[in-house]
């Protein structure tokens, strides 16, 4: 029998004692009110390079945070901060109210109280940023304080994706050309538009020096009233304009068009580049004619009470604490086309206060904006007149859309353009994802069979452990960090169920749709040039090992990777990274342990990758003729170290493949060795010869050594120095135990043998794709390519011996090369780490290790010293060889003992403050 608790009491008007309402946090009363005051107030960003910034609980400094994987256990986690050393700190008497990153995540915006903005920049890694702009070119002035910012975008066109689709048991990734949305700065430097509160709207840019100017032009003027603005909302619309949304404190809001052009810069007609010149910006305005005052929603669709009074307090009841203007690409796929403007209202927490009647205390009201042609009256038609009649201009209207109410404060909302949704966070740290379009929420179970965004297969964050009120998503949307009541960065993952029913039973279809997902967002942030450390996190964290190699798998269809590719073309493929630098990741288990065979590959092969590209960018100097760049010491250098350890990998591949030889041989009288499936013969080594990228890579190398040697003998101007760390290179070549022209000639070879077994199997070019996917992806031969290898352990190898040293190449110790799992490798490792960029060793001495400081990657946990570099001429080669903020992984750097870079000489070739 059920009881109840008047029951039990006898208490038939009964007992209250139902559950209250969930306690808002401490600091939800000062945020929404520092939201109603003020737009820009984030006080938390991360930047599409994986760098988060945030603002300490005094407003007085900001500090930076990033994903890492541990180099002692391999786990990812976020990096410790360093309240040492913030990377920038307020001015006396105000205090950072507000961080912005620009799109390509290497600047950010740092706004003061008095609405002052500087501006700093990435250097040589994630966690060295350096000021570009200071503060004290703006004025001390209130209304100079920014209610909307928006950083320029590049122009620059990328491949990304709409959504995937399963048909016959295989996903099809749907991939389309995304065309930028201006306006840009021609001459690729940085520049942001600013709202400010007196009603003005600001370009801030830097011109063909690096120097920061202005241009500030009037949106409306609130000299005269009390009227100042409260929030501004800008975003690139179709056409090369910007549209921008404003709302005033007498609750009005206004709409403008701005086009932004600029004056004195010439196109180069060879190159179609902007000649470095000056160019000079100028901005009209056009003043969309719609005004909508009094937006707070009708008070009556979501409270209970007397009505009548309700709304006569309902614009003292709701203060707008959110406003955002969303324009979709014109080119992306059932996107969003027509801009939207999305404003919320929420309840000040002082006026709730005996207001038990109000359910919903925050309310998103929307807009779509719309282009209506204007006819004139028909009466018009009888007039004539000798001119002819031009066609009115089409004017703009706003559509209102059905209001959205929650039961809870909103504290966050942010649009995320994969996928085409919103993500609101309340003030209880649940967050929610909403389709743009409709405004409907994801709930992730409708369909299995196609794929837009994570949310939408299904994938969901976890509880808050404690609620925040400051929030900031990572580049895919996959993480959430947010600063709780003690300003201490928490960070919540996405979570998925990856088929696992309550029931215990496994749903093929719903792990198929979270792990295309996955997918999909990995790809977009390939195609975007995003960070993408937060899918790895989740894939490594989540996934066990087989599923990973149906991830990469997925990869590699989505983009669809080119495994063939021929060498010529093999810089300036952008997945080759990309995808070797996922095998990596997925393959790491810590500094100690060597990475298995199918991860092993994807590293070395990224290494040289690397070296190719340095010898590329050395023989192109001397052919050119510079006698500067390539002969500086800092730069023969490392490239003494990249020859030494190229080399040495040359010679461990040789001494592999004569082992694996004599093994073979040894077995030629076993009935079974004809038959083998490929297992006897597996190695590194086997699989860099027989793999084409890779292959290609090794030959690539060797036209680079001999070019190293033909160009020490046209060489002129050289330092005394430079000479001698020259000499040192041709040495080296030309007094190896193994020969160039030898391994040369057995890569040619292989690569005959391996051209003759794809065509014995009638193998065409599109064939081959599957059998060196295999390779690459499960570190296995397949059945077409075994007789390619026992050809070249029978044949091609004994050919070779002759003209190679075998006993010095069999005693020679490789355990720099980090390829060995033997007792001399295992002891190499825990007494030194290798330069990964200068191939050069870094005892592990904690006293040296104190004092100098260092680079380390973030993914791969590879090292690199003598940070800053000590020349101009090396900081040009690490930028155009693409490693100076990130390593040969494609990961970014974070400095360690980063205090003994503070007061020293300034980055040569970096920009300086202006």
């Amino acid at each position: 029998m059920e009881e109840t608790l008047d029951d039990l009491f006898g208490d038939s008007g009964g007992l209250d004692l139902s559950l209250s309402a969930p306690v808002p946090p401490k600091a939800l009363p000062a945020r929404i009110d520092e939201l109603r005051i003020l737009g820009c107030c984030q006080k938390i960003a991360w930047s599409r390079t994986g760098a988060i910034a945030y603002i300490a609980p005094d407003g007085s400094k900001a500090f930076l945070r990033n994903l890492n994987c541990s180099p002692e256990d391999g786990k990812w986690s976020l990096s410790d901060g360093d309240h040492e050393h913030p990377i920038t700190e307020a001015q006396t008497g105000h205090t950072l109210v507000h961080l912005a990153w620009n799109e390509p995540g290497t600047d950010l915006a740092v706004v003061d109280s008095c609405g002052r903005i500087s501006i700093v920049g990435m250097s040589i890694g994630l966690n060295v940023l350096i000021q570009s702009r200071p503060p004290a070119l703006d004025p001390d002035d209130d209304g100079n304080q920014p209610v909307g910012l928006m950083w320029l975008a590049l122009n620059r066109s990328v491949h990304t994706f709409s959504h995937a689709g399963r048909a016959s048991g295989r996903w099809a990734y749907v991939r389309y050309p995304r065309r930028p949305m201006g306006p840009f700065h021609p001459l690729h430097k940085l520049a942001l538009f600013v709202v400010t509160r007196s009603g003005k709207l600001k370009l801030l840019y830097q011109n063909q020096e690096s120097k920061w100017g202005d241009m500030v032009i009037e949106l409306q003027n609130t000299g005269y009233t009390d009227d100042v603005l409260t929030h501004a909302s800008m975003t690139p619309v179709d056409g090369g304009g910007v549209m921008i949304v404003t709302y005033s404190a007498s609750n009005e809001l206004r709409l403008y068009r701005a086009m932004l052009k600029w004056e004195g810069t010439p196109v180069d007609s060879n190159t179609q580049r902007p000649n470095n010149s000056i160019a000079v910006p100028s901005v009209q305005l056009a003043h969309i004619e719609v005004e909508v005052p009094a937006v707070v929603p009708s008070p009556s669709t979501y409270v209970i009470g007397n009505e009548d009074n309700i709304t006569n307090n309902a614009n003292g009841l709701f203060a707008l604490t959110h406003l955002q203007v969303v324009a979709c690409p014109v080119d992306a796929p059932g996107g969003q086309t027509a801009p939207m403007i999305l404003a919320v209202f929420s309840c000040l927490l002082h006026n709730i206060h005996g207001r038990s009647h109000l359910q919903h205390p925050s309310v998103i009201a929307r807009w779509e904006l719309r282009s209506v042609n204007q006819n004139l009256h028909k009466s018009f038609d009888d007039i004539v007149s000798k001119k002819p009649r031009n066609p009115l201009l089409p004017s703009t209207e706003l559509n209102r859309q059905a209001d959205t109410y929650f039961d809870r404060h909103i504290v966050s909302i942010d649009y995320m353009e994969t996928g085409n949704i919103f993500a609101i966070t309340t003030d209880d740290g649940n967050i929610a994802f909403y389709d743009a379009k409709a405004f409907t929420p994801l709930s992730g179970v409708e369909d299995i069979e196609t794929v837009t965004s994570l949310p939408q297969s299904g994938f969901t964050f976890p509880a808050a452990i404690s609620p925040s009120v400051h929030i900031s998503f990572s580049p895919s949307g996959c993480i959430a960090a947010s600063l709780d009541e003690k300003s201490h960065v928490q960070m919540r993952v996405m979570e998925h169920s990856f088929g696992l029913e309550q029931d215990g039973l496994f749903n093929d279809g719903k792990f198929m749709s979270a792990l295309a997902a996955l997918t999909m967002a990995y790809c977009r942030a390939c195609s975007s040039d995003s960070n993408n450390d937060d899918i790895l996190m989740i894939v490594i964290q989540q996934l066990n090992q087989d599923s990973h190699k149906k991830f990469i798998d997925e990869v590699y269809r989505a983009l669809s990777m080119n495994v063939t590719v021929e060498q010529d073309k093999l810089m300036n493929n952008p997945y080759i990274l990309k995808c070797f630098s996922m095998q990596a990741a997925l393959g790491f288990k810590n500094r100690l342990e060597r990475r298995n065979l199918a991860a092993a590959v994807p590293w070395l092969t990224l290494q040289l990758r690397q070296i190719s590209i340095l010898l590329t960018y050395i023989l192109h100097f001397n052919k050119a003729g510079a006698d500067v760049e390539c002969y500086d010491p800092e730069t023969l250098r490392i490239t003494l170290g990249n020859v030494k350890w190229a080399l040495d990998l040359a010679k461990y591949i040789v001494d592999d493949l004569f082992e694996i030889s004599d093994n073979l041989n040894s077995q030629s009288s076993s009935q079974d060795s004809g038959s083998s499936s490929g297992k006897l013969y597996e190695s590194l080594s086997t699989i860099l010869i027989i793999s084409s990228i890779p292959r290609s890579f090794l030959r690539y190398i060797c036209r680079g050594l001999r070019g190293l040697t033909n160009g020490f003998r046209n060489a002129m101007n050289l330092s005394n120095e430079s000479y001698q760390i020259y000499s040192q290179i041709v040495t080296v070549i030309t007094e190896s135990a193994l020969k160039v022209d030898v391994y040369e000639k057995l890569l040619a070879t292989v690569e005959s043998d391996v051209k003759h077994a794809y065509q014995n199997a009638g193998f065409n070019n599109a064939d081959r794709a599957a059998p060196e996917r295999d390779l690459l992806i499960n570190g296995s031969i397949p059945p077409v390519l075994q007789p390619a290898v026992t050809a070249i352990l029978t044949k091609t190898v004994p050919m070779i011996r002759n003209e190679a040293n075998p006993m010095y190449l069999f005693l020679q110790d490789y355990s720099w090369l980090g390829v060995g799992d033997d007792k001399r490798a295992d002891l190499f490792r825990h007494k030194y780490e290798i330069d990964i960029l200068r191939k050069v060793l870094i005892p592990l001495d904690e006293s040296r290790g104190a004092v100098r400081p260092s680079r380390r990657c973030v993914r791969c946990c590879a090292i690199s010293e003598e940070i800053p570099p000590k020349s101009m001429a090396a900081v040009k080669m690490l930028m155009r060889t693409a490693v100076l903020r990130a390593c040969t992984c494609g990961g970014m750097w974070s400095m360690s003992n980063a205090s003994n870079l503070r007061g020293s000489t300034t980055l040569p070739g970096w920009r300086q403050p202006g």
